[in-house]
């Protein structure tokens, strides 16, 4: 029996399944379906994004829809235009073997009486957004009066968009009778508000621990002084050559303004925020999905509606001021099943939050440095080298050879090689050599026994060896299954192994020193599935990011300067506990900046 079959699904619906190619339901599917399909009952389901839910109340809202009838049965709201277009294109793809289901997405920024005239002729089930749903209840071109469901999306990212009273309103024109699914990756207060005043002892499911982060996310932080986010940002970059990713940034004009930089420095770049049009916005995120746009800029708001699977790393070039918003950053990658990295830029004054959002989602944060110069030159000549290796003959480039033999004659392999890799080699070379170091002390997250290694790994570098291994990303491997096959390959134990970093077709780790002999003689001619894999010693051990040892040299006649910074690390915690507290008022007050 298939495994969806078990869940209770009819035959339209598999077929639908098999179509998009699903085998196995997700945590939130395999929990929710049965749930929702044997009983009429209000539903709390917590679960992270992209764990699946929309399949979760789309197949059985689209089972239960009585398709002979016209009038609207089910109502879905959802934080944003994108993710509104998102569910109803789902939506639609689940109902493709079902007769006469019409599903119609109502959101701003396209015209009214066009999806006016769309529910006119029949809308079984409505995606909308909240402020347009009510802007179309108040002049009376939707009626939700005798729905049979009605579904919150993403219920917390409503609530922090400030649609608390819209989505009153609009619960206020549903009848009691209803069925409500409320889907939230987080339980603030204003959900846990919702939830008690329009459901009736609903039942709660949660897939992982209630609040917490997925555990296919790695959490790291980068401490840097205020002016150099965006130097520490390009190095970041740079570090990972194949880097597909989301640049979270506070404000609209930051968001802009990083982009540009981006772009000017000669990076696939683009901005995402609520100054486009929804034309732009459209062409931005047509570009991302298909990585013609490697780094997307964006703001909390305009990047809820992001639903893309393969997204390798989230970074933080700012903070948000709410913790719930930083667990819906980082669920943007690690999604389906893969592994992905969350990266923080943090000044100093800013470590009081790392610790706030530990607490928030359990998972602790590996602290990190900023690259040198010398790593970004290396792991890009690495890259290069790989690139050259697997691109492609062009027959067409025959034709000029002979030519081209001309030009190179009297040059040997070997000098022919150095001459290539140097083109690009020596871009970096230039403009990294005797670059500053961009890492700041962080005395007070540096404590010795201060960290749980235990995850991808990060251990002071002190008596450690960088090692080169020439398998990454294409190879199948993540910084999880990496270290697992090193380290069961090897024989090692789970902490013996860290700074696990893999790029595209290579990757580095580091061990103890006292363990070099028996990682080379173990990759001395090993082959796996016919491939030599080889592992090297690193020329540069300090391996890009691992924690330094900052221990001040010198003897104890020195003054204990951390004594006269406790009194403003007092002072920056209550601040922060403050910005906590008052952070709904804030972010509407400064709504305009934001959105």
């Amino acid at each position: 029996m298939n495994k969806f079959e078990a869940l209770g699904l009819q035959k339209s619906l598999l077929d639908a399944v098999a179509d998009m190619g699903f085998e196995t339901p997700s945590e939130v599917q395999e929990k929710a379906i049965p749930i929702l399909l044997e009983t009429e009952t209000d539903l709390v389901a917590l679960a992270q994004t992209g764990t699946g839910k929309t399949a979760a109340f789309g197949f059985p809202l689209i089972q239960k829809i009585d398709s002979n009838s016209r009038t609207t049965q089910g109502l879905i709201l959802s934080p944003t235009r994108e993710l509104c277009l998102q569910i109803t294109k789902e939506i639609q793809a689940y109902s493709k073997y079902e007769r006469n289901i019409n599903t119609v997405a109502i959101y701003g920024g396209a015209s009214i009486t066009e999806q006016a005239r769309q529910i006119k002729r029949g809308a079984q089930i409505i995606v909308a957004t909240p402020g347009r749903m009510k802007d179309m209840i108040s002049r009376r071109l939707v009626d939700i009066s005798k729905i049979d469901y009605c579904i919150l999306d993403e219920a917390d990212e409503m609530l922090n968009m400030g649609f608390f009273e819209d989505i009153k309103d609009i619960l206020s024109n549903t009848p009691n009778e209803k069925s409500t699914w409320l889907f939230s990756a987080t339980m603030p207060k204003e959900v846990a508000i919702i939830a008690k005043k329009f459901m009736h002892s609903p039942q709660e499911i949660t897939v992982g621990t209630k609040n917490a982060g997925t555990s296919t996310v790695q959490h790291e932080y980068y401490v840097v002084g205020g002016r150099d986010r965006y130097p520490a940002l390009k190095r970041l970059a740079d570090t990972n050559p194949d880097i597909f990713s989301v640049i979270f940034c506070r404000t609209k004009r930051d968001t802009q303004k990083v982009a540009e930089k981006l772009i000017e420095d000669g990076y696939n770049a683009g901005a995402l925020h609520g100054d486009l049009s929804q034309n732009q916005r459209d062409l931005v995120m047509n570009s991302f999905r298909k990585k013609q746009i490697q780094m997307l800029v964006a703001t909390d708001v305009a990047a809820r509606g992001i639903d893309v699977d393969d997204i390798t790393h989230v970074i933080n070039y700012q903070l948000p001021d709410e913790i719930e918003t930083y667990t819906h950053r980082s669920g943007r990658t690690g999604r389906a099943g893969k592994s992905g990295i969350s990266m923080v830029i943090v000044t100093r004054s800013e470590l009081r939050k790392i610790k706030s959002i530990e607490n928030k989602i359990q998972q602790k944060f590996i602290p990190k440095t900023i690259p040198t110069g010398m790593e970004i030159c290396e792991i890009q000549l690495y890259h290069l080298a790989n690139k050259i290796k697997d691109t492609k003959i062009n027959e067409d480039v025959e034709h000029y050879l002979p030519a081209i033999n001309d030009v190179l004659q009297g040059i040997d392999r070997e000098e022919l090689i150095k001459k290539i890799v140097s083109v690009e080699f020596t871009r970096f070379f230039n403009y990294y050599n005797k670059s500053k170091d961009l890492n700041t002390s962080s005395d007070s997250r540096n404590r010795s026994g201060d960290r749980d290694y235990s995850n991808r790994g990060d251990a002071p570098s002190s008596g450690s060896v960088r090692y080169f291994i020439n398998v990454g990303e294409k190879d199948g491997y993540d910084w999880m299954s990496l270290k697992d096959f090193i380290r069961d390959t090897v024989g090692l134990s789970q902490d013996d192994l860290f700074k696990v970093d893999v790029k595209d077709s290579f990757s580095f780790f580091n061990t103890d020193a006292a363990v070099t002999d028996k990682i080379l003689s173990t990759f001395t001619d090993l082959k796996v599935d016919g491939r030599f894999v080889n592992v090297e010693v690193s020329k540069n051990p300090g391996g890009g990011g691992g924690r330094r040892d900052r221990k001040r040299s010198g003897g104890g006649g020195g003054r204990d300067r951390s004594k006269g910074s406790r009194d403003k690390s007092k002072r920056r915690e209550r601040s922060f506990s403050k910005s906590e507290n008052s952070g709904k008022r804030r972010s509407k007050r400064r709504q305009s900046d934001f959105f």
